[in-house]
């Protein structure tokens, strides 16, 4: 069996925020499940695709270094933008409009060393 679809405003969560989002999906495949547009691997595109998590808590994220240099070293949280480029693995069998579905258990990596996972899919009864 499968692993539950990825949808539009499907709950996700990153290791370096301080906060979940949710996933944004355009319908430009004009695929649905369960009445949401349905998510592919290349459906990261920063701000887009992949919306904030709150705060960023990476040193890696050099406004993040910045201002916990300006501290003195203590760690200061910074707006999170994120800087992200696929997600993998996609669904071995499932396509979207020409390209990998999104399953749960997929994650996207943020340049910052974040990693994106999916909390909730957003499906309940569809699986890739």
């Amino acid at each position: 069996m499968g692993a539950p679809q990825v949808v539009d405003s499907a709950q996700t969560i990153c290791s370096f925020g301080t906060a979940p989002s949710s996933l944004g999906v355009l319908p430009l495949a004009r695929v649905t499940v369960e009445g949401r547009p349905a998510a592919t691997v290349d459906d990261a595109v920063p701000l887009v695709n992949i919306r904030p998590f709150n705060t960023c808590v990476s040193l890696a994220n050099p406004m993040v270094a910045a201002a916990t240099s300006a501290a003195m070293g203590v760690l200061t949280p910074q707006p999170c933008l994120p800087a992200t480029s696929t997600w993998l693995p996609g669904s071995p069998l499932t396509t979207v409009g020409g390209r990998q579905a999104l399953t749960l258990g997929s994650t996207c990596r943020c340049q910052w060393g974040g990693v994106i996972v999916v909390a909730q899919p957003g499906s309940v009864r569809t699986t890739s």
